[in-house]
C-alpha cells in the first residue's frame, strides 16, 4: 500500500468516528430534551442544544452540559427539582456509555461493542486522559484498517502501526 492508501483509509475511520459523534450528540440532545421537558425544567430546549454540542467536547462536555439545567433547576423548583435532574444527567451519561455509543460504533464504524466499552477502560489506564480521550477515534481507525485489509483479501493487521507510532513516542509499544 502507499502512502495515499493509509491517508485514505484513516480518513474514512475518522469520518466515521464524526459521523458516530453526530449521530450520539443528537440522540443526546433528545434525551435531554424528554428528561428536562419531563421534569418541568425552565428553557429546557436550550439546555438540550447546549447538551448536545458539548457532547463533542471529550470528557468534560458531558459535565458542563449538566451545569445550566441543575442550576436552572434549582433555582426554579427547588432541591426535588434539582435532584432530578442529577438523576436524569446519571441516566443519560449511563446510557450513552454504555449502549448508544457502542451500537453507534457498531452500526456505523464496525467497531465490535466489547471493543467499545473495554477499550476506553485499557487505554484510560495505560496512558490517563489521553488514552480515554483517543480511544473511540483509534478504534474507528483500526477497524477501518481491518475492513480495507479484508477487503483485498489479506489477514487483518493486528496493530495500525503507521498511524500508532507517533503516539507511543516512535516506538512499538509491543515489539520493543
Amino acid at each position: 500500500m502507499r502512502f495515499r492508501d493509509y491517508l485514505r483509509i484513516t480518513a474514512a475511520g475518522l469520518r466515521d468516528w464524526l459521523v458516530v459523534q453526530t449521530q450520539d450528540a443528537l440522540a443526546v440532545g433528545i434525551l435531554w430534551l424528554a428528561g428536562l421537558w419531563l421534569i418541568g425544567v425552565p428553557w429546557a430546549t436550550v439546555w438540550a442544544v447546549m447538551g448536545a454540542l458539548l457532547q463533542f467536547v471529550p470528557n468534560i462536555g458531558t459535565v458542563l452540559a449538566l451545569a445550566g439545567p441543575a442550576t436552572t433547576a434549582a433555582i426554579s423548583g427547588g432541591f426535588d427539582r434539582f435532584v432530578y435532574v442529577l438523576i436524569l444527567y446519571a441516566v443519560i451519561v449511563t446510557v450513552d456509555g454504555l449502549l448508544l455509543q457502542p451500537f453507534l460504533m457498531k452500526r456505523t464504524a464496525r467497531v465490535p461493542i466489547w471493543a467499545s466499552i473495554l477499550a476506553p477502560i485499557i487505554l484510560g489506564m495505560l496512558l490517563g486522559f489521553w488514552g480515554v480521550l483517543l480511544a473511540a477515534p483509534l478504534l474507528a481507525v483500526i477497524y477501518a484498517y481491518r475492513a480495507a485489509h479484508s477487503a483485498n483479501g489479506r489477514k487483518p493487521m493486528i496493530l495500525v502501526c503507521a498511524s500508532l507510532l507517533p503516539l507511543v513516542g516512535g516506538r512499538s509499544v509491543f515489539f520493543g
